[in-house]
């Protein structure tokens, strides 16, 4: 089952961090068709957030075509977010966790790291990294 974390500083409404944590663990494969979510009663417990804001998220989850609500049982995953299969995201993160390793023993701290990956990102992933062939 999923446990959530809600990040009171990190400008994203708690709503829409219960979204996309459910939506990760869609393509992780953390969480399956046929899964239960956690009742509202267990979120609002476990995060301490008010059960309207886990009600939001759970709807908006629903209109999307994810989650399905069943009265007096609970909330069901119906379906994934489109996208490659969750093996592949498995497989990517762990490549994606050895490259962390190797940037870190290189000396990046975590914010070079988000900068090398959001310049890779916006240069559309293309090999060619920035600076490089200047003389």
């Amino acid at each position: 089952m999923i446990g959530f974390r809600v990040d009171g500083r990190s400008g994203v409404p708690p709503y829409l961090q219960i979204v996309q944590q459910v939506r990760q663990a869609l393509r992780m494969g953390v969480l399956g068709v046929g899964d239960q979510l956690p009742t509202v009663r267990e979120v609002v417990a476990a995060v301490a957030v008010n059960p309207n804001t886990v009600l939001k998220a759970y709807r908006d989850l629903e209109r999307e075509g994810l989650v399905e609500a069943r009265a007096g049982q609970g909330t069901f995953v119906l379906a994934r977010p489109a996208g490659p299969p969750p093996g592949t995201h498995s497989r990517l993160g762990r490549s994606l966790a050895r490259w962390v390793h190797e940037a870190r023993s290189a000396g990046l701290d975590d914010e070079s790291i988000e900068s090398l990956l959001r310049v890779t990102l916006q240069a559309g992933g293309s090999t060619g990294f920035l600076g490089e062939g200047i003389a």
